[in-house]
């Protein structure tokens, strides 16, 4: 198995109302990136990593990825306007030899190494597999401010990321999505539209993904908490 990483990188700042990519915020003195990349950069299934970085970004990325020293081939490419166009545009940068492929948000620091490796072994046994946690809270189905109907959380999730997937079923979603014109909210739902399952490897509440003001705050007790457990 050659694993190669994604991490989709190419979001920008709006909902922090901020001038800057969320990834590139700092926790004590290091960018939430470089957070993200330690854990793909332990996790011994990881192979090499991809970067979709902001236009106005590559080179700073660029520039920080080297300085951070890490120990596997990373390499930083500009992503697009959108999640979906930025991975298909990493794939086209894939090793020859890639037989597995996960994509994670780059503003997701607190993934464990553990659950990297569990739905990475889990997407090469089955072609595709994602991290979810159950849902807690009673969900409403509502249309024009009224209740349409209680969704049976039973039945629900709430997706993660890493998403890993075997390399052409990866394209084939990503092909099919190409000529329907079709925008999914993640790889997952592409891979869905072909009629392929996708497993469900349990995560954790505290792989948050940090896109607004008060995920920060959340984020510095975490951090806090991961460096103390070390």
């Amino acid at each position: 198995m050659k694993v190669t990483a994604i991490i989709a990188a190419a979001g920008a700042g709006r909902r922090m109302k901020a001038d800057k990519p969320k990834q590139l915020f700092v926790l004590q003195k290091t960018p939430i990136l470089i957070y993200t990349i330690r854990k793909f950069d332990a996790c011994r299934l990881v192979d090499n990593m991809i970067v979709a970085a902001p236009r106005e970004s590559v080179d700073e990325i660029r520039s920080l990825v080297n300085a951070a020293g890490f120990s596997k081939p990373i390499s930083v490419i500009q992503g697009g306007d959108r999640r979906q166009d930025s991975v298909s545009t990493a794939l086209q940068h894939l090793p020859a030899d890639v037989t597995v492929v996960a994509v994670h948000d780059a503003v997701r620091p607190f993934v464990t190494v553990e659950e990297i490796e569990a739905v990475i072994q889990k997407a090469d046994k089955s072609g595709a597999a994602i991290l979810a946690v159950p849902i807690v809270d009673t969900v409403k189905q509502v249309e024009r401010d009224v209740i349409d109907s209680t969704l049976v959380r039973e039945h629900l999730v709430l997706a993660q990321t890493p998403q890993a997937f075997r390399i052409e079923i990866l394209r084939e979603a990503f092909e099919r999505a190409k000529k329907d014109e079709y925008y999914g909210t993640d790889e997952s739902s592409l891979v869905e539209r072909l009629g392929r399952s996708v497993s469900v490897v349990r995560g954790s509440e505290r792989n948050i993904k940090i896109t607004r003001p008060t995920d920060l705050v959340l984020a510095r007790v975490l951090l806090e908490e991961e460096q103390a457990s070390k």
